[in-house]
């Protein structure tokens, strides 16, 4: 049955894989959809009379629903992995996805703070006082000089920091671990942040950053904290920092990388520091760098 091929699928997600919770989430509800969908649209029940019509007949239903091509192709890139995975168990002898390709994409830049308002955020806002306003800071912080994905900062330990080296370990996507160098004054806000740590009542002394509570920082809370502090809260006029629309903990990651570029980093090392699996996937980050130079050469050439 689907249901019990889809549940392996899973299963070899969680602890072989160990894809985090939200991607195991999406794959199943993509599974599941898609195992609904041959149910109720071609009564089948046996994986191996899928084709890639029924596959085709799927996915275009959700155009003709309007869903944006990343998603489908995300739904598409869910139901390749399982039948790769049920090609090596031998369920199939092909992959119906064979003579499917994914969707083609519009062309989309990063969204990054500029220098001026990353300067902002992290010296002039005023954070709250206490330890919140500390564990708030520092997720600000972190996510823009480490570069760091809102996971892998949610997931950071203590243990992962190490101290003599001045760099941090960090587990990224697919498991894969990168270390980034830690700056002198990052450095000691982390030993006095873990000080005061310690002194709270049943903190997590796994976890790197903490709630007052003591419980570890969760995804929607750095969110929150990102989005609150660029849309000015603890600014001196409760104005927006950046005249950005997507204000989000990614923001600063791509920040982190445009900033690194725009002044002479380059781009196998900023490959390297955000964790990338391929160089292309780093030099979306080229395009603005040439929007700079276009910009500067128009205002500062004679000719321009």
């Amino acid at each position: 049955m689907i249901e019990d091929q889809i549940s392996d699928f899973l299963q070899y997600l969680k602890f072989e894989k160990r894809y985090s919770n939200h991607t195991q989430s999406s794959y199943s509800k993509d599974l599941s959809q898609f195992q609904q969908y041959i149910r109720g649209q071609f009564g089948i029940e046996d994986i191996t009379s899928v084709s890639h019509f029924h596959v085709r007949s799927w996915l275009a239903s959700f155009k003709e629903d309007g869903l944006v091509a990343s998603s489908i192709n995300r739904k598409l890139s869910a139901l390749n992995s399982l039948f790769k995975f049920l090609l090596r168990k031998q369920v199939l002898a092909k992959n119906p996805l064979r003579q499917l390709h994914a969707m083609r994409l519009p062309e989309r830049l990063p969204s990054y703070l500029k220098e001026d308002e990353t300067h902002e955020l992290l010296e002039e806002v005023q954070f709250e006082e206490g330890f919140k306003g500390f564990t708030d800071r520092l997720i600000c912080d972190m996510l823009y000089q480490l570069g760091l994905r809102r996971s892998e900062l949610v997931n950071l330990k203590e243990k992962d920091i190490e101290w003599s080296l001045a760099q941090v370990r960090i587990l990224g996507k697919g498991n894969k671990e990168r270390l980034v160098p830690l700056n002198p004054g990052l450095m000691e806000d982390l030993k006095i942040y873990i000080e005061e740590k310690r002194k709270l009542e049943s903190a997590d002394n796994e976890h790197l950053l903490v709630l007052e509570t003591g419980k570890p920082v969760y995804g929607v809370y750095v969110y929150r904290v990102v989005n609150d502090y660029l849309n000015g809260k603890g600014s001196s006029d409760l104005k927006p920092l950046t005249s950005l629309s997507k204000k989000s903990p990614h923001v600063m990651r791509h920040s982190f990388a445009t900033h690194l570029l725009n002044n002479g980093a380059n781009i196998q090392a900023i490959k390297d520091l955000l964790g990338h699996s391929s160089l292309a996937a780093t030099q979306v980050y080229t395009h603005n760098n040439i929007d700079k130079l276009k910009e500067i050469h128009k205002t500062a050439h004679p000719r321009g």
